[in-house]
């Protein structure tokens, strides 16, 4: 199969079977697109991965822009796996593929012959990727939803204000975080593959990525037996280190060890601060941290929001405005990171990771559905 611009990347020559759906492996199936991968995405009739249906927001030709945020660099075709046909081109394309990854629920491919045992009979070199919820023993039958990861895990216990209610994620955290897990395991099975010619099996779920992704709060659990509380905007172990209003806004002000503070409190001309003992190190800031915020608010009271900004980046603090996404579209591209590009003129976030030798390419748009199936079928036959 041809590319419209040939794959360059590390990944160039590797075919990748992509048998998931929503976000989490279609994330993790874009990001070994970026990298050269050649992607079949395989779609149900009659609608597709279910994000094509996913709206509004929608592009300008009618596209839900949550699947084009996930789909860029792909192939899709539609196949129909309860039609005898069509699974043969399945089992085909799981043969002939170097990577496969699925997100049904555990044991759900197993009546196809789709399964890790099947697929790896016929190609034993397969790099095979399962994605679910809550694992598979005793969460196999759990639907696998990012809401549902961030509730149980925790995470809603720890967002939102002390006298709120809990409150998720503005993203699908979870999701993102899974899907960056099966990359890095699919890479490391790929490595694993080229030293020794054996496949494997990598399983990832949302619930244990979701442990994972909340780094400190499990650990001030499993290593001091504190059970988190929501703080709002505020930080248990570091202040300041949140949202502090000016003259006329909010600006987040970071000092996150003794240096920082003490450039922050010369920018604020404020010496008395490092005289006062109770702010001495940072275990004393966070203890007295209601009073320290009063005399805080008093300085930044004295100017707006952009005038401190301006102060402060120059004395070397930590800071920043609240922003919305296109502003932080529009500040990515001011500061040279080039944050968007347009494959096929469909735009989307470039990959984070930039390369000294391999770098990503964008060459495909996020496919219509079922775009590439006649080409596929021809490769499969040839």
């Amino acid at each position: 199969m041809d590319d419209d611009a040939p794959a360059t990347g590390p990944l160039a020559g590797v075919v990748v079977a992509d048998f998931s759906r929503i976000l989490a492996g279609p994330y993790a199936t874009m990001l070994l697109a970026d990298l050269g991968a050649t992607v079949i995405k395989v779609e149900g009739p009659p609608t597709g991965d279910d994000t094509r249906t996913w709206t509004p927001p929608v592009s300008d030709d009618g596209t839900a822009t949550y699947y084009l945020s996930i789909n860029r660099n792909k192939r899709s075709i539609v196949l129909d796996l309860a039609d005898p046909g069509d699974l043969d081109v399945a089992h085909r394309l799981a043969a002939r593929a170097d990577v496969m990854i699925e997100n049904f629920k555990p044991g759900g491919l197993v009546r196809f012959g789709l399964d890790h045992a099947s697929v790896a009979a016929t190609n034993p070199g397969v790099v095979y990727c399962s994605i679910s919820g809550f694992g598979t023993a005793g969460g196999a039958a759990l639907p696998g939803y990012d809401l549902l990861a961030q509730a149980v895990s925790g995470l809603m216990s720890v967002t939102g204000e002390p006298d709120g209610g809990p409150t998720k994620a503005g993203v699908a955290l979870f999701d993102v975080t899974t899907g960056l897990h099966a990359a890095i395991a699919i890479l490391a099975a790929l490595h694993h593959r080229e030293r020794t010619g054996e496949g494997q099996r990598v399983e990832t779920n949302l619930l244990s990525a979701a442990l994972s992704g909340l780094v400190n709060h499990t650990s001030a659990y499993l290593a001091a037996d504190v059970v988190p509380r929501r703080m709002g905007n505020a930080h248990a172990s570091l202040f300041p280190y949140e949202p502090l209003p000016t003259g006329d806004g909010d600006l987040i002000v970071i000092a996150a060890n003794d240096n920082q503070w003490r450039r922050l409190v010369g920018a604020l001309e404020a010496p008395e601060l490092l005289e006062d003992p109770r702010f001495g190190s940072m275990g004393e800031r966070n203890t007295h941290r209601d009073a320290l915020r009063v005399l805080l608010l008093e300085r930044l009271a004295t100017r707006s929001a952009q005038e401190w900004f301006d102060i402060l980046t120059a004395a070397g603090v930590p800071c920043g405005p609240i922003n919305t996404v296109e502003q932080g579209i529009a500040l990515a591209d001011r500061l040279g990171l080039e944050p968007v590009v347009s494959p096929g003129g469909a735009p989307s976030v470039r990959s984070p990771v930039t390369y000294s030798a391999t770098p990503p390419s964008y060459r495909r748009p996020p496919p219509a559905l079922g775009a590439d199936g006649d080409e596929i079928r021809a490769w499969l036959e040839d």
